[in-house]
């Protein structure tokens, strides 16, 4: 035995030993960002602890993730300007440590999954879980199971462990796609417990009455469908796609239908189900206020700061482009710009490849395209399940890339 390799073999299982506490700590983090009533939540406390500890141990920052801190960073700092033009500071600086913080989450995922893409699969089973529970507090508060249920719910809508309906909604589509994903490629056996975890899912969702929840799944699970129908050629893939397709879209009517049987649920649908509300259209309503914030965004290249608009016209922006020129000005708008559609070409271009990762990148990319659009109607700064689908594309990107390079040193030109 070589002098030198004794360390080496010696110190092995240790490694291994901390890199598997590592990958337990990161999935519980994930878990725990389905429980947000308060904040800070417990996944802040977490995810603080693991950033610091991750990278004073060694952790990573890539030349391809690289290009994710630097826009973020720069978003943040537009933020920060902004702070300059403020009249009353309350909130602000608190307001823009949490932006910093959630920067901070995504580039930390993306190293996490660049160091070992195994943890891909630990991430979303941990956000499956955290989503199936925190549905079901949802549905148990809206139809007032237990004594203290209503805690659950707001304005008569379902909010699971979550402050607000309108994030309760959106932060179950994920999960619910990797389910339907699992039922479309797996076996007979484990498609009853995938089926039951969807149809929960799927109910949550409603429940939340969340017209942008509602349209993010519509188009999340046609888009999922859609790409394995371009991925998957074989004739029999596809009969079988389409099949269990067609059984999970029944079954889901299903229980809406048996869940519409209730008066106060078809109630609140049929008021929740018109495209455009009072307070959409209505005079200083939703869309009156992205018009005049935009023009007064127009001369101000610093921004107003954070929540100026929404005390000005006691409503918040309700747009996230919107809600990047306010808070966080020009610069913070053109980094935001930049992010958002840097990160779905990075992931359409390796959309269809056959990776380990490819499923992960497919569900991240789709709901974080949905993502895209909602954002024209609502507000989706500072929800930690969109930082965690940049982290996850920016992660799966430096995988493409370190995959080509090992491609390109074993066949050189």
């Amino acid at each position: 035995m070589v002098p030198e390799q004794l360390p080496e073999r010696v110190f092995y299982p240790q490694r291994a030993a901390l890199r598997l506490i590592g990958s337990a700590l990161l999935a519980l983090g994930v878990f725990l960002s389905g429980f947000v009533i308060s904040e800070p939540a417990p996944y802040e406390l977490m995810l603080a602890v693991q950033i610091a500890l991750f990278f004073l141990a060694g952790l990573k920052i890539s030349r391809a993730v690289g290009p994710l801190l630097i826009l973020l960073l720069l978003f943040n700092v537009g933020g920060m300007l902004s702070l300059m033009v403020m009249a009353d500071l309350s909130g602000a600086p608190m307001y823009m440590a949490v932006s910093l913080f959630l920067a901070l989450t995504a580039v930390f995922y993306a190293a996490m999954i660049e160091d070992d893409h195994r943890r891909l699969g630990l991430i979303f089973r941990a956000w499956v879980a955290a989503a199936v529970i925190t549905a079901l507090l949802g549905i148990l508060g809206y139809f007032h199971a237990f004594p203290g249920a209503e805690v659950f719910t707001l304005y008569d809508r379902a909010k699971g462990a979550f402050q607000d309906p309108n994030v309760f909604g959106p932060y179950l589509v994920a999960p619910a796609l990797y389910l339907m994903y699992r039922l479309l490629t797996g076996g007979l056996a484990a498609a009853p417990l995938t089926l039951a975890g969807l149809l929960v899912l799927t109910l949550g969702i409603f429940l939340s009455f969340s017209r942008a929840a509602w349209g993010l799944y519509l188009f999340s699970a046609l888009a999922l469908i859609a790409v394995m129908l371009l991925k998957e050629r074989t004739a029999a893939f596809r009969l079988k796609i389409f099949t269990l397709a067609l059984a999970a879209l029944l079954l889901a009517m299903l229980s809406v239908g048996l869940a519409l049987q209730s008066k106060k649920v078809s109630d609140l649908f049929l008021n929740r189900a018109k495209l455009v509300q009072d307070y959409d259209g209505a005079r200083l309503g939703r869309f009156e206020r992205h018009k005049m914030g935009f023009l007064m965004a127009m001369e101000r290249p610093l921004g107003l700061g954070p929540m100026v608009l929404g005390k000005m016209f006691g409503e918040d922006e309700h747009n996230i482009w919107l809600k990047s020129l306010t808070t966080y000005g020009w610069l913070g708008f053109v980094s935001y710009l930049l992010l958002v559609w840097s990160t779905l070409v990075i992931g359409f271009r390796a959309l269809l490849r056959d990776r380990p990762w490819q499923p992960y990148l497919m569900i991240a990319w789709i709901v974080l395209a949905g993502h895209t659009m909602i954002g024209n109607v609502i507000d989706l700064d500072h929800w930690r399940h969109v930082y965690l689908l940049f982290g996850l594309i920016w992660g799966c990107f430096a995988l493409e890339q370190a995959h080509g390079r090992k491609a390109s040193a074993a066949h050189p030109a």
